[in-house]
């Protein structure tokens, strides 16, 4: 009778350049930030421009929440039937973009929020660490 051999799971850390590379295929991530000593945690969709996370969203809690504090962003895939996968966590701070030059160019991208309401205001992660792990 044979036998099989169970694969060998490796996880390795990612460069940051594997790390960007990998923002660019998926096109939903998780916002988390923590407020009064609690943990939130927001799922959306998102581009990678110019090395940082750019989202859209409406005048809200959320943006008052997060402007100009401390936030992550993960971003993973899963194969659950060959058992790998990967994580991204961009850490940074948020940020609106508000000025004309900078909002013009955001309003040229193809980011189109999914969640319904009027969400037109930018909001980018100043990026300050970008990590990655894989298994495979």
């Amino acid at each position: 009778m044979a036998t099989t051999t169970p694969a060998i799971r490796r996880m390795r850390e990612l460069s940051i350049d594997e790390s960007l590379a990998l923002l660019l295929t998926r096109p939903m991530g998780r916002l988390v930030y923590v407020i009064e000593g609690e943990a939130k945690v927001v799922p959306l969709n998102y581009m990678l421009h110019r090395r940082s996370i750019t989202f859209r969203t409406a005048y809200s809690d959320l943006l008052s929440e997060i402007e100009r504090r401390p936030v992550l962003f993960e971003v993973d895939y899963s194969d659950n039937a060959r058992r790998a996968g990967w994580s991204v966590i961009v850490r940074g701070v948020a940020e609106e973009i508000w000025r004309g030059d900078e909002l013009a160019i955001m309003r040229e991208l193809p980011l189109q929020p999914w969640a319904p309401g009027n969400r037109d205001r930018y909001v980018r992660i100043v990026t300050s660490d970008i990590t990655g792990r894989m298994i495979s």
